[in-house]
């Protein structure tokens, strides 16, 4: 199975990701803001992310995965959050300002987050 990264400064999020992955079998690892998810890409070596947009800076996902992208990170990025509901502005996937894989607002359902995760790792392997 896959090892997954995810990044939210909300620790029950990331324990609930960890939970419904983990049982599909899966490794989890966590980190909880920006700078400490850019270590742990580098520690850890991700087959797939999943980041929260708004951490410690309201956009720290998104310059998050602007950034992997620019060093070079080619696997799929998971980008799981409310900010649409919390700005009220409506948010997708762009080659520029999103370059992720999937752009999903909290909450998910956990089949939905586990049947997106494993399409995202099928998607790169294919």
């Amino acid at each position: 199975m896959a090892t997954i990264l995810a990044v939210d400064d909300d620790p029950d999020v990331v324990d609930a990701i960890r939970l419904f992955l983990e049982k599909e079998g899966h490794t989890v690892a966590s980190a909880y803001n920006r700078d400490e998810g850019m270590k742990s890409v580098d520690r850890v070596k991700p087959d797939l992310l999943i980041l929260d947009v708004m951490m410690e800076q309201p956009d720290d996902g998104m310059a998050m995965a602007q950034e992997l992208r620019r060093k070079g990170f080619a696997k799929p990025i998971l980008l799981l959050t409310s900010v649409s509901r919390v700005t009220g502005m409506k948010y997708d996937k762009d080659d520029a300002v999103l370059p992720v894989e999937a752009f999903v607002e909290k909450p998910i359902e956990p089949k939905a987050l586990v049947k997106l995760v494993d399409e995202l790792l099928q998607q790169k392997e294919g």
